[in-house]
């Protein structure tokens, strides 16, 4: 169901022209009937001559309201854009028509209200500056149609100039996603919030997650122009009731979705351009973010040739393409706006910016999430599909919910392959480099370190390390006749020598631990296998309850490696220590 949204300066007859079309005034508030005056998003819904139904979003018109009317227009179709015939183009006409241009609102028609209150001649003056003014804007050509909401003069042919610019139904991406305008309490029913449904459907029953808070509510129940539904697609102006929330925990600017499809961000680039009035914008100002419903405080961080880096207070749940606009709040007026490009660059500002300009916010799902993948190089599944709008590169190494891209991919196992290989020659007797080290060293998590080395063909596991494939230990003459030497300095007594004073290179007796063929009591103290049975002998000959001292005199040995012998019995589970006994387990 198209949504339709009016623009245009305050007392131009927008809000009259609705309800002239629809039999609905739009405006709900007392204070607004009263003043005659537009404050907030209003809504109402008619049937076309070609039988189309179609919602209308009818936005402020005056300066002091612009927030609002930014809350209503991002969603819209198709622009109506209403300029009186006896005041013609006014300040706020150029604003509004810069938020439409802005926000890439290309299908408009231009209702040249209050043709009761001119002459001809006065109309068509009218008609040609509205012609003028739209000159250079995305609605430069848009028809011009006069009209009058007191005599229904000129309504026929503008209700048949905005069937004619009706877009096609949108696509069910199945991310539903739905910006709050509107949270109130409805008697008996509980919470209800409105907005337009872009992007996928709801159904009766389903858990939605609540945006940025995170609360989860159930859909209890669907309506749309007062009909009710049990599931809804996009594209339409929706009223949802939620069970398990508070109403007044709903504010405009949140957002309902389904849980787990969205990311949350406070700093991401954008493509920029200054509204036409503006000559340029200073990183230094004071802006408001304004995407979806949504109104932010934002800083902006970067700025170079059309790319910018913002940064907002509360986090947001945005996707590539996603438009906003940029206010001034000093001077009250819109300045910029753009579309969203990387919601989650890289750390720092510039390469950030020059990286999104790579990004095409147009293109499909799948192309935007796979231009993510080949600027961020890794990512979740999760968040490139939150990022893309449900999309799925369509190359890269999967591990998990973790996507590499192949140049990535290829270049870890480069970088793998010579760090390990590096490793041999720094110590020729380890097996290989520690896998956790690897990853360390590589910047990436032990288990995708784990699948790089699993899938590249020069690289193995040995236990807890990586070599290169077919690597061999292999002890040089000098270090195995050194070696002997130490063996029998060993088997001479249980008294056995410091291992720093055995005369072999420490990484040797590394690797005679790791292979079983020296056991490391305590830092500077090992023994060889048959010293360890040995020892052991003496242990199982105490029988079930004995002291230090007791092994001490059944050993033969003193206190020096009496005591670093049973506490490493303790550690391997040899024995129990229950105070100043211990017992073999």
């Amino acid at each position: 169901m198209p949504l339709i949204g009016t623009a245009g300066h305050v007392d131009h007859g927008k809000s009259t022209l609705i309800e002239k079309i629809t039999g609905r005034d739009p405006d709900r508030w007392a204070v607004e009937k009263q003043r005659g005056l537009t404050i907030d998003l209003g809504f109402a819904w008619a049937t076309l001559p070609d039988g189309t139904e179609v919602s209308f979003v009818d936005v402020p018109g005056h300066e002091r309201y612009l927030k609002n009317m930014l809350a209503g227009i991002e969603a819209i179709d198709v622009a109506l854009l209403t300029v009186a015939a006896d005041e013609g183009w006014m300040p706020q006409s150029e604003e509004h028509l810069a938020v439409l241009d802005l926000l890439e609102v290309g299908r408009a028609v231009v209702a040249l209200t209050k043709v009761d209150l001119v002459d001809e001649e006065l109309l068509e003056l009218a008609a040609g500056e509205v012609a003028e003014q739209l000159v250079g804007s995305r609605l430069h050509g848009a028809p011009v149609v006069p009209v009058s909401a007191v005599t229904g003069y000129g309504v026929g042919d503008l209700l048949s100039t905005l069937s004619a610019l009706l877009p096609e139904p949108p696509q069910d991406t199945s991310r539903p996603r739905l910006w709050v305008d509107r949270s109130f309490p409805v008697a008996g029913a509980g919470t209800v919030v409105t907005g337009s449904l872009l992007d996928g459907s709801i159904s009766v029953g389903d858990q939605v997650e609540l945006l940025p808070s995170g609360r989860k509510a159930r859909v209890r129940g669907i309506q749309s122009h007062e009909r009710p539904h049990e599931r809804i697609g996009p594209g339409r102006r929706v009223a949802l009731n939620l069970a398990g929330v508070d109403h007044d925990r709903i504010a405009r600017g949140q957002m309902v979705g389904l849980p787990g499809q969205w990311a949350l961000t406070q700093r991401f680039t954008v493509e920029i351009r200054t509204a036409r009035y503006v000559d340029e914008i200073h990183r230094s100002g004071a802006y408001q973010l304004h995407i979806g419903s949504s109104a932010s405080r934002v800083a902006l961080t970067g700025l170079a040739d059309g790319v910018a880096m913002l940064q907002v207070e509360i986090p947001l749940p945005l996707k590539v393409g996603d438009r906003f606009v940029l206010r001034d709040t000093g001077r009250k007026l819109v300045v910029a706006g753009g579309r969203v490009l990387d919601p989650t660059p890289a750390r720092r500002t510039r390469e950030a910016m020059a990286r999104s300009r790579r990004l095409d916010p147009s293109g499909k799902v799948d192309e935007i999430a796979g231009a993510l993948l080949a600027i961020r190089s890794i990512d979740s599944v999760h968040r490139l599909s939150a990022h893309s709008g449900g999309g799925r590169p369509a190359a890269g190494q999967v591990i998990g919910d973790t996507v590499i891209s192949l140049q990535r991919w290829n270049g870890l196992e480069e970088a793998a392959t010579r760090l390990v290989r590096e490793d041999h020659g720094l110590h020729p007797l380890r097996p290989g480099l520690p896998l956790a080290t690897l990853a360390e060293r590589l910047d990436i998590d032990p288990s995708i370190a784990g699948a790089v080395i699993d899938r590249a063909a020069g690289l193995e596991r040995v236990g807890p390390d990586v070599a290169l494939a077919g690597h061999q230990v292999e002890l040089g003459d000098d270090q195995v006749e050194r070696w002997q030497q130490a063996v029998s300095r060993l088997a001479r007594s249980l008294a056995v020598p410091d291992e720093r004073d055995l005369g072999i290179d420490p990484e040797l007796i590394h690797l005679k631990v790791r292979n079983g063929e020296l056991v490391r009591i305590a830092p500077g103290l090992v023994y060889l296998p048959d010293q360890i049975t040995e020892l052991t002998t003496y242990l199982e000959d105490l029988g079930d309850s004995f002291t230090v001292a007791e092994f001490r005199d059944a050993s033969g040995l003193s206190r020096k490696y009496a005591v670093p012998f049973l506490e490493w019995s303790d550690r391997v589970g040899l024995t129990v220590r229950r105070g100043d006994t211990r017992s073999l387990r």
